[in-house]
């Protein structure tokens, strides 16, 4: 269990002082007004991709690309549409995501304690309701050959090879990087700038190679929290794993140990937000809800499933920023 809250300490340090978890800035980039967010994310997601390409060449990483989250609705990544999309309307709505809310516990930003209040509710409606009525429409798979049909990964659908894939892949984030940084021009309000916040956040990544051969993800936590509750009240059976919960209270403590370490830099970043705290609940559950219907999050299909280059996460994240930035354009 300490290797996860290591992780976890490394993913909110670095979240903090890049300044990425601030409400304002999540908000901000949802209504198109700053650019620090997607700068940040972007050049983390690249850069991770580079390092998990490198160390599953190497024999070091053995993991598997995300698979489809199917609803059965109207297609086979409908799950990855809707999630994404509750998922960008949680981030507008509660000016953070399902992995900066702990960062902003950490920090001592008051909205995110009622925005994870009620991601911890989206966990217990998930886990024991729409979990169980979802699996009810689930189709009988054909295993491999399921998985030969749906193709996971960019560089089988496109029928490039893997390294053509990284290649172009690596430059459209650094070109969408560049372009923003000369048009833009966005700014921190953290310990470093927005694209070395990218790099930091990266590193993070690294931590969680090195420790446990796996990648960041954070969403994970609500629905583990959810099993434990159903558990608890005698409905459901014991969770068998609290890794999640484990690695997200590591990313609290990484992200006070960062504003401790300069709280006159927190102090005057992180102002009072306007986010009431009805919004950041409901919000909250848009978060929980949207990132296990996608079947991930800001990081666990950001970061860490392109990194796998896996079509759910490019789905997903780009579902994600479209339902988010129409939310936040709406909202002002």
């Amino acid at each position: 269990m300490f290797r996860p809250y290591v992780s976890g300490a490394a993913f909110g340090a670095a979240l903090t002082a890049a300044a990425i978890y601030q409400p304002d800035v999540i908000v901000q980039q949802m209504s198109l007004r700053d650019w620090h967010m997607v700068t940040t994310f972007l050049t983390a997601t690249g850069a991770s991709t580079l390092l998990v390409t490198i160390f599953q060449r190497l024999g070091y990483l053995n993991l598997n690309p995300r698979n489809y989250s199917t609803l059965n609705i109207f297609g086979p990544l409908d799950g990855n549409i809707i999630g994404g999309l509750l998922l960008g309307t949680g981030l507008a709505v509660s000016g953070s995501c399902p992995g900066t809310v702990f960062a902003q516990i950490g920090a001592g930003v008051r909205s995110g304690f009622y925005t994870l209040g009620g991601a911890i509710l989206g966990g217990v409606i998930w886990s024991g309701i729409l979990r169980p009525a979802l699996r009810s429409r689930e189709k009988p798979t054909k295993g491999a050959a399921d998985t030969e049909t749906h193709r996971l990964t960019i560089d089988k659908v496109t029928g490039v090879n893997r390294t053509t894939a990284l290649v172009a892949i690596e430059t459209l984030f650094a070109s969408i990087v560049a372009a923003i940084v000369y048009l833009a021009s966005p700014k921190s309000d953290g310990l470093v700038g927005p694209v070395a916040g990218g790099f930091l956040i990266s590193g993070a990544q690294l931590v969680s190679i090195l420790t446990r051969r796996s990648l960041i993800g954070t969403s994970g936590s609500f629905e583990e929290v959810g099993d434990y509750f159903w558990w608890a009240i005698g409905r459901g059976v014991r969770p068998k794993s609290y890794n999640a919960i484990v690695l997200t209270a590591g990313m609290v403590a990484g992200a006070l140990a960062v504003t401790l370490a300069s709280p006159s830099t927190y102090t005057q970043a992180v102002p009072e937000t306007t986010i009431e705290p009805i919004r950041a609940v409901v919000g909250g559950v848009f978060l929980a809800l949207g990132s296990r219907i996608g079947g991930g999050c800001t990081s666990g299909h950001g970061i860490s499933g392109i990194s796998l280059f896996s079509v759910s996460s490019f789905v997903t994240v780009a579902a994600m920023f479209a339902g988010g930035m129409a939310v936040g354009v709406i909202l002002g």
